[in-house]
């Protein structure tokens, strides 16, 4: 599935969409083979919708959009800037530590860019924007996944919705708020079965009550 990248590894960046260019963007980059999705990388802009790419490393890049919060956008660039947009930074452990997929956190503005590589870090501020990023990956793979239940095998929505229901009442999620639409169509369509229905109106419920 995917939301927005070129490449893989040692490839070259995604170049800024039109009219960016000078606009800061805040990147995340990771690879991890064999795992999945093996390549991921989120492009959010200071302004508009940003980008997802969750892939095979086999697989040709297909950036697909995604909406992101005025509050959410707000949380990643002030991570960045108390990381110093990246710029002279260590994140890595220096300790062996298992591979947990190479990550990267990139700053480009106005032609220019940062960027600082890790594998595990303990920089609390590093950790809260990876959260983040992990989030926004999850988010965008449940929603992939639903929307493709509901187009092609009705009766395998209620199985994804079990997954987005788990992820959105853990908090793994980071804009639960995206899932509404669909689950509005699932709730009020009587071609889905009872039980998914029931579900989408619960889901429904506990987003709008904020979790309560």
């Amino acid at each position: 599935m995917v939301c927005a990248g070129a490449g893989f590894g040692h490839a070259a960046w995604a170049r800024p969409a039109a009219g960016a260019a000078n606009g800061a963007v805040v990147v995340f980059r990771k690879v991890f083979k064999s795992s999945s999705p093996e390549f991921t990388e989120i492009r959010i802009p200071e302004s508009g919708p940003g980008t997802c790419d969750l892939r095979g490393l086999d697989e040709e890049p297909n950036p697909q959009s995604l909406d992101i919060g005025a509050g959410l956008r707000e949380k990643i660039f002030v991570l960045t800037e108390e990381l110093r947009d990246f710029r002279g930074i260590s994140l890595d452990v220096k300790r062996r530590i298992a591979n947990l997929g190479e990550k990267t956190f990139r700053y480009e503005k106005g032609g220019e860019a940062s960027e600082v590589k890790f594998n595990y870090t303990i920089n609390a501020k590093a950790g809260q924007l990876l959260q983040i990023f992990e989030a926004i990956a999850l988010e965008q793979e449940d929603m992939a996944t639903l929307q493709r239940r509901m187009k092609y095998d009705r009766l395998g929505v209620n199985e994804a919705l079990v997954q987005v229901d788990q992820d959105v009442r853990r908090r793994a999620v980071a804009q639960p708020e995206r899932f509404l639409p669909m689950l509005e169509q699932i709730a009020g369509d009587s071609r889905f079965l009872e039980i998914a229905r029931q579900r989408a109106r619960a889901l429904i419920d506990f987003i709008r009550s904020g979790g309560k």
